[in-house]
């Protein structure tokens, strides 16, 4: 790399990080009862546990913030995986149907249990999520080894996703009014529901789901230029191949479980990302993406929180405006440089 690409990436990671602690304190200060920064530092020191200033920033707004940034950065990177093993752009969890499956069984796992008076974990629900996206994936992964052109992968994952949502959508009709009301709000989706207690999960999930991707950069790139040469390279691609699947699979299913359906981010974010860093070499891409992706989902949150308060907005919904435009306009930039 040369002195000027360093320059570039510095520049680029010192913006995402500045970025990220600015969308942070603004998630800090903003909502229904506005906070400046000295009333938010001063809730978070020492002997302020008992002061209402302090139950909010400590219990309800530190964790969603944090919740939001992990799960946002987590689906970025899933995104970015599924878009390396297809070698294809578009590719994401929401696209291929992944998300869309996590939230089938979740969904049907969450009325089995509530129709019993059972409280489903947190271990439970990634558990059902991660079976969910690994039979969204199997069934993406059949098709592709049937069907030739990329195109048609992406029209066949977005059929697996409205299918699983076409069941997802039945179950609910025959579920209890109550446990109606508590599907609805989580497959809405929502970083709102977070406590401290979901975050000594996601954390270690979403960290440790980071350093792998980290650490499968370098066959990664190799793989980039295609299976030959990373056979070449020593890379066992069938192993290679089932990390990238399982880790895709188990970092959108964590999000799934604990925010519900979310869009777009995870094709968006890493789409973003190689346009600013001007590369699509993992093992720069994979940190910006988590950090992109984690300043995406606080922007949203706060603009779902605050846009048309007391009412909130699904996140899911904030995500499709804002990360749709960039979708439309990368096929676009896509087409014109195709074409020419």
């Amino acid at each position: 790399m040369t002195n000027g690409q360093n320059r570039r990436y510095a520049l680029c990671f010192a913006l995402l990080t500045a970025g990220l602690l600015v969308l942070a304190a603004l998630n800090l200060t903003t909502g229904s009862s506005r906070l400046s920064v000295s009333e938010v530092l001063a809730a978070l020191g020492p002997g302020q546990s008992g002061s209402a200033a302090a139950g909010v920033v400590r219990q309800i707004r530190l964790p969603r913030l944090a919740a939001a940034a992990l799960l946002g950065g987590a689906l970025s990177v899933s995104g970015f995986l599924l878009q390396s093993f297809f070698a294809n752009p578009i590719a994401g969890p929401f696209v291929l149907g992944v998300s869309s499956g996590a939230k089938l069984m979740v969904a049907l796992c969450m009325i089995f249990c509530l129709s019993r008076g059972l409280a489903i974990s947190s271990a439970g629900m990634i558990a059902a999520a991660f079976c969910g996206a690994l039979l969204a994936m199997g069934f993406v992964l059949l098709a592709s080894a049937r069907l030739r052109g990329m195109g048609m992968l992406i029209v066949c994952g977005v059929m697996v996703g409205y299918i699983c949502s076409a069941v997802t959508e039945i179950a609910v009709a025959f579920a209890d009014d109550a446990n109606i009301v508590n599907l609805r709000a989580w497959s809405l989706g929502s970083f709102s529901g977070v406590s401290w207690d979901s975050l000594r999960i996601i954390a270690p999930l979403a960290g440790g789901g980071l350093a792998w991707s980290f650490l499968l950069a370098k066959p990664m790139s190799a793989y980039q230029l295609g299976e030959g040469y990373a056979q070449n390279l020593g890379v066992e691609l069938r192993t290679f191949r089932a990390e990238l699947i399982l880790l895709s699979s188990l970092l959108s299913a964590c999000v799934t479980a604990f925010a519900g359906p979310i869009s777009f981010v995870g094709v968006a974010v890493p789409h973003l990302m190689r346009s600013l860093l001007k590369t699509a070499k993992p093992i720069l891409m994979v940190p910006a993406c988590f950090l992109g992706g984690a300043a995406f989902c606080l922007g949203c949150d706060l603009v779902a929180r605050t846009l048309f308060a007391p009412t909130e907005l699904a996140i899911g919904s904030v995500t499709a405006v804002f990360g749709a435009p960039v979708v439309i306009w990368m096929l676009l930039k896509r087409q014109r440089r195709d074409g020419l």
